[in-house]
């Protein structure tokens, strides 16, 4: 059985008249069972040499629906100012932006397609799907 665990802390000193410290764990399983995630894409990396838009990373036809999809996408970049913009593809909805280091790790259904659109020239996406199948 395969077993992928996820962490992330959030730490500040600053942020609110207390110290904020978060830290949590997570396995991944596939739907309704205890029984570890098993799939991935791998980790993928796409350069596109203008700013692009709607540029698929994420095809929902290749998912079953209600199924266990994690979805990672990070801006490799160093810019404060470029970024990548996250958008569900069907409604054109923006999820968010992601500037230079910044990365995103979400629970997917495999709905709905997912699409990014760079900002400037010579940007990178890397991306990666945990699923079952």
């Amino acid at each position: 059985m395969a077993t992928t665990t996820a962490s992330l802390t959030i730490t500040s000193g600053d942020i609110s008249s207390d110290a904020l410290s978060i830290s949590v764990t997570e396995t991944f399983y596939k739907a309704g069972t205890t029984i570890g995630l098993d799939q991935t894409t791998g980790l993928a990396k796409k350069t596109f040499a203008a700013a692009s838009s709607n540029q698929n990373i994420a095809l929902a036809s290749a998912y079953t629906d209600d199924k266990a999809h994690k979805l990672y996408i990070k801006n490799p970049g160093t810019s404060t100012t470029d970024y990548i913009q996250v958008v569900i593809a069907s409604g054109h909805s923006v999820i968010g932006r992601l500037f230079g280091g910044e990365f995103m790790f979400i629970p997917w259904s495999g709905n709905e397609d997912i699409d990014v659109t760079t900002s400037a020239t010579n940007m990178a996406v890397e991306y990666m799907i945990i699923s079952e199948a």
